[in-house]
């Protein structure tokens, strides 16, 4: 496959579609977990539940399926009292897997634009 093809892709199928995804999200979380000052965000949580709504929330980021159907995102995230530094953390674990995966540039770019325009729908607190 050239560039021109692979350009006229969608970002999703430029990356490996829901295989991908599905392994970034299981990187993604598995870092989470691992940071300390993360991990009580998900204590209790219906991990299987938020895994399946993470892969579909960011495979219709990356024009895949549109299959999101979980609660919008200041709802899902009012009472967690989430910090700018807390939030810029999970988008430097997100864009680290993305690395790791070896994604293009122009998509953790698309990415990061996704999330700095999501900001306000989940800081709930100062730093």
């Amino acid at each position: 496959m050239n560039a021109a093809d692979e350009q006229q892709m969608s970002p999703y199928d430029r990356i490996g579609g829901a295989p991908a995804v599905t392994e970034a999200v299981e990187r993604f979380y598995k870092r989470l977990l691992a940071d300390d000052e993360l991990s009580g965000f998900f204590s209790g949580a219906d991990m299987p539940q938020l895994k399946r709504h993470q892969v579909a929330l960011i495979s219709q980021v990356l024009d895949g399926p549109r299959s999101y159907a979980g609660r919008e995102l200041a709802e899902a995230h009012k009472s967690m009292d989430i910090s700018v530094g807390q939030y810029k953390a999970v988008g430097a674990h997100l864009t680290a897997v993305l690395e790791e995966l070896d994604v293009p540039q122009d998509i953790i770019d698309t990415v990061g634009e996704v999330l700095a325009s999501v900001a306000p729908d989940v800081i709930g607190a100062d730093d």
